[in-house]
């Protein structure tokens, strides 16, 4: 009977220290953080073709200007990232450059807006830009927030003993994560010809 109950004492203590319950909290975290990032992305999404009409208006405006943010949009509505596909790099990678690609093509809206006062000087168009520049940050705080959770779990993958757990009982792998867009280190080049 003694050898039974420390036994019984050893796999008690050894299930509570193998994570189960830390690693799908985690797991949550995750999704939920990625939850907001889409959030957020769909949000801007949402703005943009609100700004393209707007300045759509203006008839001597760039309109290469405007076929490019168009064309961003576009592109970042082929690519669907769910909180399954967190795992796959490659798709995850073709996410975060549609997202910049768009990102980018709106700044350089923005500042080719800059040399037409009459769009500049519009309500409309301030208040979109207002609610644009908000979305930005909306977006980099929610990218922050999963950047952080996503830290956490892949530590909880990662480290021991819950490393075990996670590999050989849930089959669970780190997640990815959000990295600086190729040529971020480089300056836009801005010219206001």
């Amino acid at each position: 009977m003694k050898i039974k109950s420390v036994l019984f004492a050893f796999m008690f203590l050894s299930l509570s220290q193998c994570g189960y319950n830390s690693l799908q909290g985690a797991d949550e975290n995750v999704k939920a953080a990625w939850s907001e990032v889409e959030n957020q992305y769909q949000r801007r999404m949402d703005l943009v073709p609100q700004l393209v009409s707007t300045v759509k208006g203006s008839a001597a405006f760039e309109k290469g200007t405007l076929l490019e943010v168009i064309e961003a949009r576009s592109n970042v509505g082929k690519i669907k990232l769910e909180a399954k596909d967190l795992n796959n790099p490659e798709l995850f990678k073709q996410f975060q450059k549609a997202q910049a690609g768009l990102g980018s093509a709106l700044s350089r809206l923005l500042v080719t807006v800059e040399r037409y006062p009459d769009i500049k000087t519009t309500q409309a168009f301030l208040t979109l830009q207002s609610q644009l520049e908000g979305t930005e940050n909306r977006i980099a705080v929610a990218r922050k927030r999963y950047i952080t959770s996503v830290a956490a779990y892949n530590k909880k993958v990662r480290f021991f003993p819950t490393n075990l757990t996670a590999k050989y009982l849930l089959g669970m792998t780190t997640k990815e994560t959000f990295a600086a867009p190729e040529g971020a280190e480089t300056a836009p080049k801005i010219d206001f010809k």
